[in-house]
């Protein structure tokens, strides 16, 4: 099979898996809270981590190294996934989508601080039209920013910070054993975070198979991801990720009859050329 084709494929697994995370998130929002969410995503995550280490036998891979670095990762991993399950409830899931596309900017713009990398004049323009697309997208004035704009977009900058903490472990880590430490230091952050105040609720008849489909999403959009990008390189591979928001816009106006802000689009598309010229210039330069 033709290499893009496949990319094509795992990334339409990866698209298909966000935007369920992104309805059942939704669906469920209204008898639990956040900290709830992520404690029952990371329980189911932590089961399935489990269970395909036991059947591949790579469980030898999990070891206690790097700490410090998976610590950091999944703090900032469950601080910007809870901003993201709250912003899908606040604010139209194409806003929430198209503010997301925004980690790779904040990539660009911290990672000179955190991985030593130089911030050249390519990446400086990116970052440039990165803000200017949330600008178009948010539209600062007194009526448009609130509160799921902005735990939207600081979500992003959360997930950028993974991203980077994630790139320093892959190079000394495994998957199995980067996703082990992801599941099960997130299962007891949302264990601490939604029973400090001893009002824990126990999943129902209508919420278990939301967080059952929340739990296999988060883990399946990451691996098809990850896969297409083996496959294929990142400037095919992104633009295919760029489909999301319309999907996501769609989903939105058929389930929950949001309506299409073309502001919306016309941001984003600056935020994905932002993007898309800063990895084509990577990629040349390499």
């Amino acid at each position: 099979m033709n290499p893009i084709l496949k990319a094509a494929l795992w990334m339409s697994g990866s698209i298909a898996s966000f935007s369920a995370m992104a309805v059942a998130g939704r669906e469920v929002a209204f008898e639990l809270d956040t900290f709830e969410i992520m404690m029952y995503r990371s329980l189911v995550g932590v089961i399935i981590v489990c269970l395909v280490a036991g059947v591949t036998g790579t469980w030898r891979q999990v070891n206690t190294q790097q700490m410090g670095t998976h610590l950091f990762r999944n703090v900032a991993h469950f601080t910007g996934q809870n901003l993201w399950f709250y912003a899908v409830t606040a604010i139209p899931l194409a806003q929430v989508f198209a503010l997301e596309f925004t980690s790779p900017i904040w990539v660009i713009v911290l990672s000179p601080l955190i991985l030593g990398e130089r911030l050249t004049l390519v990446r400086a323009i990116a970052a440039l039209m990165g803000f200017a697309g949330i600008l178009i997208v948010a539209r600062p004035d007194v009526g448009a920013i609130n509160a799921g704009v902005v735990t939207a977009a600081s979500a992003a900058i959360f997930f950028a910070l993974t991203i980077m903490f994630t790139k320093r472990l892959t190079r000394t880590q495994t998957i199995t054993c980067i996703l082990f430490w992801l599941t099960s230091m997130q299962l007891v952050m949302g264990l601490v975070m939604a029973g400090y105040d001893g009002d824990l609720m126990l999943p129902t008849a209508v919420t278990l198979p939301w967080l059952v489909l929340i739990g296999l999403a988060g883990l399946l959009a990451h691996f098809c991801l990850t896969n297409a990008l083996k496959i294929a390189p990142a400037t095919v591979v992104v633009p295919i990720d760029f489909i999301r928001l319309p999907t996501i816009a769609v989903v939105g106006m058929l389930l929950y009859s949001e309506t299409v802000d073309i502001w919306v689009f016309i941001g984003a598309a600056v935020i994905f050329a932002g993007n898309y010229m800063n990895i084509w210039f990577e990629t040349r330069r390499r």
